[in-house]
């Protein structure tokens, strides 16, 4: 009998498109394959450690808090709770020293909505109904005094001028800010005012002119940066 003549195919001859497949299906093992078991979801981060922070069971929030608070540790730390002229607790304020400079960290409610001034006052003091100091028509948290100047600083903003207050639509706020104007001794046992309307911090440029021709801002302006009465005050412990 004649030797067949029938070659068998060669492993050579496979073509490119079924090495690929065949390379494709060895490439997946069961470690890989997808779960519908919660808490088994491969995580995001495929070609390098997760940042610091983000780790499992670490929560989130900026400065490993959770939301709110100071970004920065303090080195020393005070407070303060501000309240209404009913009484009534409508922020807190937590101020902490951080390096060379001051961190306010604020939280408040049941504010109108809008851009509120924040300052430090020169007195300890938070009296609804009260005379100012230079005397005149009682009012509201008028016994704190005017802006804190620190020393012998008499420019404006003051020393104890602050980043205005943002107040959301529901009556919510929350800011951290932070200044070097002041330190933890010169604010202790002095007030933190929030006030009823926007602070210009004494920006009032010279085309505008006062009654009587006078022009810049006036002295009103350049005391309270026309940021208005006075809704909420704490004194700094």
């Amino acid at each position: 009998m004649a030797p067949s003549t029938t070659r068998r195919p060669s492993w050579r001859t496979v073509t490119p498109v079924l090495a690929v497949a065949v390379l494709g299906l060895a490439g997946c093992t069961n470690s890989q394959e997808s779960s519908d078991v919660k808490g088994t979801t491969p995580p995001v981060f495929t070609s390098s450690p997760a940042p610091a922070g983000l780790e499992t069971g670490h929560g989130g929030g900026h400065g490993g808090g959770g939301g709110g608070g100071m970004q920065n540790p303090p080195t020393e730390s005070t407070s303060a709770t501000l309240k209404n002229s009913n009484g009534e607790t409508v922020g807190t304020a937590t101020i902490g020293k951080v390096g060379d400079h001051l961190e306010i960290s604020i939280e408040a409610h049941g504010l109108t909505p809008g851009f509120h001034g924040l300052h430090f006052h020169q007195f300890g003091k938070c009296e609804p109904n009260s005379t100012a100091p230079s005397g005149g028509a009682p009012g509201d948290f008028l016994s704190a005094g005017g802006h804190l100047q620190v020393g012998d600083q008499s420019a404006h903003p003051a020393s104890g001028d602050l980043t205005s207050l943002e107040v959301r639509s529901d009556g919510t706020a929350k800011l951290t800010t932070t200044t070097d104007k002041v330190t933890l001794d010169d604010i202790k046992g002095k007030a933190l005012m929030i006030h009823a309307g926007a602070d210009n911090f004494g920006n009032i440029p010279s085309r505008y002119t006062q009654p009587g021709g006078a022009t810049g801002p006036d002295a009103d302006t350049k005391a309270t940066g026309d940021a208005g009465a006075r809704v909420a005050c704490g004194v700094v412990a």
